[in-house]
């Protein structure tokens, strides 16, 4: 299975900038921060966007987190940004504004997490890691146990897995993961899985059972309209354009629910998202 995946990812894998030899560990990380429940697509001309105004830790860090914020665009989830920024600010005061090239000082940073330091670590630096993402989940449950669809959450199970089907050397541990990756993102999709073009077909244990559909708890999306996150977005969208601060009566005209608005906008100062200037205006920390 190992051989017929490397080579397939050789052929069709895309160029993607934060792919690429010349690609610094700082763009690798703020790659995989964005890529976090957000398409390619979407996270590409952002991405660029960042690396050109911040192409060092230190660049971003000398910024508000507001600035942060207003950069993140339609990303979605812009606490992210916050994290980025905490991140850059712990990179530059205590690693010289260096990321650094060990899983535990990764796992350290603000807003790391298990995932994200495997995956700098091992697209970065070359570490073997294992980088389990949905993708990746999904890959595993149909070629190996057969199932259509992975649990919804990760499991134990899962990562014991991934972790034995890694291979031993680093090189090879690091393009096995993001080919992986790359086949559950092209080829062996959640919904419509082209098994016809599948560099792995005879050895998918979900294929041999004749694939079958999936039998598990009912998987609903994530909502939108009408939610405190639609209208979270709203506000931080109106700040985002803005100039400076904006009033708070001007913001609540742009919510029908007036519960609902105040208890987004309490939501958005919890977090950090926004900051009340005085009694009466709004804007993104840091002015």
């Amino acid at each position: 299975m190992r051989t017929p995946l490397l080579d397939w990812y050789a052929e069709h894998a895309r160029d993607l900038p934060w792919r690429r030899a010349d690609c610094s560990p700082w763009g690798v990380l703020v790659s995989e921060v964005m890529l976090q429940q957000t398409p390619v697509a979407r996270v590409e001309p952002v991405w660029r966007e960042w690396l050109a105004r911040w192409p060092e830790p230190a660049d971003l860090a000398a910024e508000t987190p507001g600035e942060a914020v207003r950069a993140w665009g339609r990303l979605g989830y812009p606490r992210r940004a916050l994290r980025l920024h905490a991140c850059a600010l712990t990179l530059t005061q205590e690693h010289d504004g260096i990321v650094p090239a060990d899983l535990g000082a990764l796992l350290a940073l603000p807003g790391v997490g298990t995932y994200t330091a495997a995956a700098v670590g091992a697209f970065a630096f070359g570490i073997r890691s294992a980088v389990v993402d949905t993708n990746v989940r999904r890959v595993q449950a149909r070629a190996v146990t057969g199932e259509a669809l992975p649990a919804q959450s990760l499991t134990a199970v899962e990562m014991r897995l991934a972790e034995r089907l890694l291979p031993t050397d680093p090189d090879i541990a690091a393009r096995w993961n993001i080919a992986v990756m790359e086949l559950g993102a092209l080829v062996c999709t959640a919904r419509s899985p082209d098994c016809e073009r599948c560099p792995i077909r005879d050895a998918c244990a979900w294929v041999a059972a004749g694939s079958p559909p999936y039998a598990g708890p009912p998987r609903r999306g994530q909502a939108w309209a009408g939610t405190d996150r639609q209208c979270r977005g709203r506000v931080v969208g109106a700040l985002r354009e803005a100039p400076g601060s904006l009033a708070v009566e001007e913001l609540r005209a742009l919510w029908p629910d007036a519960e609902q608005f105040a208890r987004s906008l309490q939501g958005l100062l919890d977090d950090g998202l926004v900051e009340r200037i005085g009694s009466g205006h709004i804007q993104l920390p840091g002015g």
